[in-house]
């Protein structure tokens, strides 16, 4: 049976701990699973403690926690009146003080001989982390500056050296930036401060010496830029999903501003592709010349989503810290996926004169980017499988599901782990889309400036061959680009950006088959690949209904019903099967209303 709060061997402590665990999960904070540790096993422990470092002995209590109840504990005390516990430890001391007194040896009282101190572990600070890039940055200033660096130009001198921000916080909700490691170096007296109210700060002599060992281990490592492009020429877009390791980036010489456009969405575009006739043939394709951009005509470019924001009131973080990196997103409003890349070209009137729309073609890749509280919310309401049935029939050749795993509340996340983990395989093995995962959105930020080096460089150096717009219609597009694959698989054909807007857009060129397909996979657990079975058994929601209504009335035509879709569907594989529980959802819904 378990025991209550107020029952337990030390409630006072206890109190102070569920306190800080309920503070814990109010905020997400990554000290939830911490604090859990250290009430249970507080909660269970039957031994009473009269100070709260004899709590070290039980799980989740650490020197900081045991600190912590310390200064509560005082504070309780000196409120109250009461006397402060003693230390166990200095009174330790005291007693064995008074007992050694009389013994002279060498080897102490017990006949061992007394242990050498150790030496403290020399303090180094870990690879691009902003205590590294700070002791960089400063060993790197201007001898003829004067003494010492001011916060904003030492931050700015030492981003580069990072993988974290100098001026915001690697989350939102969390508080902490790279500028921190700063008190860690003071501390240690790798750093020193002068000055006020504006302080500077230098490194000291120990801190110089830190510095020289890390130059000496940068230099036998070799210059990290070059280190950051050998990686590029030996890994592909990742489309095997391998990760990359953060490299340093050379952010010397850009500019700082970003390459802003006007919002465009699909409506605009709406009239661009027509719908043609349903279901071509290979013998009704279109018959075509591609239009031809040859090197030097063009250059490639990420487009960013508007509403890829890192908070409510942080919404230019993304583009600001891409343009650091070299990479000037163009912003818009994407109809589908949250980041792509196009071909911008040199000549605004090209393509329009050669027989396409606008300035820009679509390139063969797309990303959509989903910190884990997004994902999981997209699982439960449906959105994650809408999104990737749409993202399919995009016809982008290279998809990216770029996840954040941040940090969250364990308890919460432990209830969708198994629904997540299936997602993200199920993406992987039964979509083929590549999965990416990374710690926070700096770590993304440096993954998309990376994507578009690569594509800059795969892209820029090779003709393009586009399809004229005129010849596409949202039925054949698909087939089309199947057709154009299979005969000839060592070239791409691209479209441009308005027709690709207009083809993907969730309310324009909307088929009835498109709208059939979304309002079966409105009921919860019905996927886009068993909605397509569904619609290839039965092509139109009129022939789904005529099919419940020839089952009859009464109980018997209600089990018919029931089973319909299982009778069809059930044998099929796993990810388009239609089991008998989703099938009688699916006659609650389309069956039911029928025989009223």
């Amino acid at each position: 049976m378990p025991v209550a709060d107020d029952e337990c061997a030390n409630p006072l402590y206890l109190s102070w701990v569920k306190e800080w665990l309920d503070k814990a999960r109010e905020h997400s904070s990554m000290g939830v699973t911490t604090y859990r540790h250290a009430y249970n096993s507080l909660k269970a422990c039957p031994i009473p403690f009269e100070h709260p470092s004899q709590l070290q002995q039980l799980r989740g209590f650490g020197p900081k926690l045991c600190d912590r109840l310390t200064t509560k504990l005082q504070e309780h005390c000196s409120e109250n009146g009461l006397p402060m516990p003693a230390h166990p430890t200095s009174s330790r001391k005291r007693k064995a003080g008074a007992d050694d007194s009389n013994d002279h040896s060498p080897t102490g009282p017990s006949g061992a001989r007394p242990k050498k101190p150790k030496a403290p572990k020399r303090y180094v600070p870990n690879y691009r982390t902003g205590a590294y890039a700070l002791v960089v940055a400063l060993s790197e200033m201007d001898p003829n500056a004067p003494v010492g660096m001011a916060k904003q130009d030492l931050c700015e001198a030492a981003q580069p050296y990072s993988d974290s921000s100098f001026t915001a916080p690697s989350e939102p909700g969390k508080f902490y930036t790279a500028w921190d490691s700063m008190k860690t170096l003071v501390q240690k007296e790798i750093v020193y401060e002068r000055g006020r109210p504006t302080k500077r700060y230098a490194l000291t002599d120990e801190g110089w010496e830190l510095a020289r060992q890390i130059q000496e281990t940068r230099a036998a490592n070799g210059d990290a830029v070059q280190t950051t492009r050998a990686s590029f020429d030996k890994t592909s877009a990742e489309a095997t999903g391998s990760t990359l390791r953060p490299q340093a980036l050379n952010l010397t010489g850009l500019d700082s501003g970003f390459e802003a456009d006007v919002p465009e969405i699909a409506s605009r575009y709406g009239n661009v592709v027509s719908n043609g006739p349903a279901n071509p043939g290979d013998t009704a394709l279109p018959k075509f010349s591609p239009v031809i951009l040859q090197p030097g005509m063009f250059t490639v470019h990420l487009v960013l989503d508007v509403r890829e924001v890192r908070a409510k009131t942080d919404r230019d973080y993304m583009q600001e810290e891409l343009t650091k990196r070299g990479v000037r997103p163009i912003m818009r409003s994407l109809e589908l996926g949250d980041v792509q890349w196009v071909a911008k070209c040199n000549d605004k009137d090209y393509l329009s004169q050669a027989g396409a729309e606008g300035e820009e073609v679509v390139l063969d890749y797309i990303i959509e980017r989903k910190r884990l509280d997004d994902l999981i919310g997209s699982i439960k309401d449906g959105r994650f499988n809408e999104q990737k049935f749409r993202l399919r029939r995009s016809g982008v050749k290279h998809v990216t599901y770029l996840i954040e795993e941040i940090s969250l509340d364990q308890q919460y996340y432990q209830k969708y782990e198994e629904a997540v983990q299936s997602a993200i395989a199920s993406t992987q093995v039964v979509h083929g889309f590549t999965v990416k995962r990374t710690q926070k959105m700096d770590d993304s930020i440096r993954y998309l400036a990376r994507m578009t080096e690569l594509l800059k460089k795969k892209y820029e150096s090779k003709p393009l061959k586009v399809i004229p717009t005129s010849v596409l219609t949202a039925h054949n597009y698909l087939p089309l680009l199947s057709h154009l694959r299979e005969i000839e698989p060592g070239s791409d054909y691209y479209v441009t950006y308005p027709a690709f807007a207009s083809l993907v857009s969730k309310s324009d060129v909307l088929t009835l088959r498109d709208l059939y397909l979304k309002m079966l996979m409105c009921i919860r657990g019905l996927t886009g690949e068993k909605a397509l079975q569904i619609q290839r058994v039965w092509k139109t929601p009129n022939e789904f209904v005529e099919a419940f209504l020839r089952c009859g009335t009464g109980e018997q035509g209600k089990k018919k019903r029931q089973e319909l879709v299982f009778n069809r569907l059930g044998n099929k594989v796993k990810s388009q099967q239609v089991g008998k529980a989703l099938s009688i959802k699916i006659a609650e819904v389309w069956g039911d209303a029928c025989a009223i």
